[in-house]
């Protein structure tokens, strides 16, 4: 580990304290990782704690861990399906930080909107919403982003269907569009690789 990023998890470890769930450095990057009731908390200490200053939000992804190892991570169960991660960087002390939250109930994720601390994540967020379905209170204008109003579902989650649920078509009599029940049948998007039998023998040729 850097010198540099050594003094960031000391930062951290001092200034959240008990706030901290985990915190790690892998391929050269801090994650810390939070409990959603103390999410929106501890990202105003990044941002506004002199020693931190981890004023720029690059990105915000949605997650579901729910066919990640078998709901276990370094062999402890997940506290949650969806989770939220975050990139920031700190201009001062030119250092990244990936931030990550569990959503407490899989049926229903609600966290908390960072938008005011960093407005950048407005669009990040609904994003998330709209492939995960993940809600972020406190956001003014959280709608669909990338899928149609009528979309059913959220595409990025693990058990949405690859065909989707519904199809629109256009009625030629309602002189309109129209959403009805998907009619191809599922299947597997398995590519299929042909190889010759002896194909990476030494001395093939």
């Amino acid at each position: 580990m850097s010198a540099k990023l050594e003094l960031l998890c000391q930062k951290l470890q001092e200034i959240l304290g008990d706030r901290i769930q985990s915190l790690k450095t892998e391929r050269g990057e801090v994650s810390l990782e939070v409990a959603p009731a103390v999410y929106r908390e501890v990202a105003l200490v990044l941002r506004d704690h002199p020693e931190l200053c981890f004023d720029q939000l690059l990105d915000l992804c949605g997650v579901d861990y729910s066919t990640y190892g078998e709901g276990l991570y370094s062999g402890k169960p997940f506290v949650g399906r969806f989770a939220a991660v975050s990139h920031l960087t700190s201009l001062k002390n030119i250092v990244r930080l990936r931030l990550r939250t569990f959503a407490a109930d899989d049926a229903f994720p609600v966290l908390d909107s960072v938008i005011d601390v960093w407005p950048s994540v407005s669009w990040f967020e609904r994003e998330a919403f709209d492939m995960f379905g993940i809600m972020f209170a406190g956001h003014p204008d959280l709608r669909r982003i990338l899928t149609d109003y009528g979309f059913v579902g959220h595409p990025f989650r693990k058990d949405f269907p690859i065909s989707g649920y519904v199809e629109m078509r256009y009625d030629p009599d309602l002189a309109r569009v129209i959403y009805q029940p998907v009619t191809i049948e599922p299947r597997e998007n398995t590519p299929r690789i042909v190889r010759e039998a002896n194909y990476g023998d030494v001395g093939h040729g």
